[in-house]
């Protein structure tokens, strides 16, 4: 027996690539394209050094409110924490200790099952439909909770208002945690259904449409009961999740709603216009809800197609995994880097109809 036996041993998840080259177009992992709002600038310039030798607040008490206030809720249905990737691995240790299965999508957020592993608990994938729409009849069975990210990843589909209701009315004795990290960019957030079950966490983030991935900042939302335990677990190994600036950048970001709205319905309508032209050139895509857009080219191989658009320096995402290893997942840029990935796609399928 050496210390070697007694390692925990698990299979880490493994973020999209990081880039050190500059020249890229880089559409692999969901980053706004366009800056924080220039209030966030402001408080960064503004920000006195003298204050990093004090703790920061314990709760982001003056940011928790400013949710609460923004989402018309109270401040203890607010729990803060670094990035949504933490707040749904501590939503996981905290409100899934069942020996019932925990219920998700075969098609989602590799990240999950890796949580499951992490913490040991059971799970059970539910298959998507061919389309890769979701059965909500087939969340209807034994559970020791549901995770759903809507809009999905990486398909970019969302469902209703009214199925995520009629999933908690069905399953009232488990949590039902919604991932709604991609919800500003044309989904229907379930938030207004707190007022109505207990049993209902939702996540959220400020990375993708408030422009902050650089600093990490997620939401939980849920009852006060729920995000009092989310509390008790998160104090259990740090106190201080939430350093002093980031708390100040996100409070900027709330109080700028114009700047907000203006640069999601640019992104929004991007992707709009980059849907159509994908169409045009024969590729099938989902009807995205979120930032990004998942593409299959009937004709071509997605990782030939992949490998192809990385030549070029343009980064996008690709995954071998079954039922998706024919798709790719386009990141919204800028108008101008989407007309760059349209003109790169049609001299390329241009170049492949020749070489029949």
């Amino acid at each position: 027996m050496s210390w070697q036996n007694n390692l925990r041993s698990v299979s880490p998840y493994i973020a999209g690539e990081q880039p050190e080259l500059t020249d890229m177009i880089k559409l692999n992992t969901n980053e706004n394209p366009y800056p924080p709002s220039l209030q966030v600038q402001k408080v960064i310039e503004d920000f006195k050094s003298d204050n990093l030798r004090l703790y920061p607040s314990t709760d982001a008490k003056v940011l928790r409110k400013a949710l609460a206030t923004y989402h018309h809720l109270n401040t203890d249905q607010v729990f803060i924490g670094n990035g949504s990737d933490e707040v749904l691995s501590l939503s996981f240790l905290t409100f899934f200790n069942s020996e019932k299965p925990l219920l998700m999508p075969d098609i989602s957020y590799s990240f999950y099952p890796i949580y499951c592993g992490l913490y040991h608990i059971p799970y059970q994938k539910i298959p998507l439909a061919d389309d890769f729409s979701l059965s909500v009849n087939s969340y209807f069975q034994e559970n020791g909770g549901i995770v759903i990210a809507n809009p999905n990843a990486p398909t970019g589909m969302a469902i209703s208002l009214q199925e995520i209701e009629e999933i908690l009315q069905n399953n009232q004795d488990s949590i039902v945690l919604i991932d709604e990290a991609y919800i500003d960019f044309g989904g229907e957030s379930c938030l207004p259904l707190l007022e109505k079950f207990d049993n209902l966490v939702v996540v959220q983030t400020f990375f993708k449409s408030r422009s902050l991935a650089g600093i990490r900042l997620g939401v939980a939302f849920g009852s006060a009961e729920a995000i009092a335990h989310l509390y008790d677990v998160k104090n259990s190994f740090n106190s201080y999740p939430i350093d002093s600036l980031a708390q100040k950048i996100g409070e900027a970001s709330l109080n700028d709603e114009t700047y907000f709205q203006k640069s999601v319905s640019k992104i929004i309508t991007t992707r709009e216009n980059f849907k159509k032209e994908l169409i045009k050139l024969g590729f099938q895509v989902t009807d995205s809800k979120t930032n990004f857009v998942f593409v299959h080219h009937p004709k071509v191989d997605a990782t030939t197609l992949f490998k192809a658009l990385y030549e070029a320096k343009i980064i996008v995402r690709h995954w071998n995994q079954a039922r998706i290893s024919d798709w790719l997942r386009i990141t919204i840029g800028t108008d101008r880097e989407m007309n760059t990935v349209i003109q790169f796609l049609k001299e390329y399928l241009k170049n492949k109809e020749k070489s029949y």
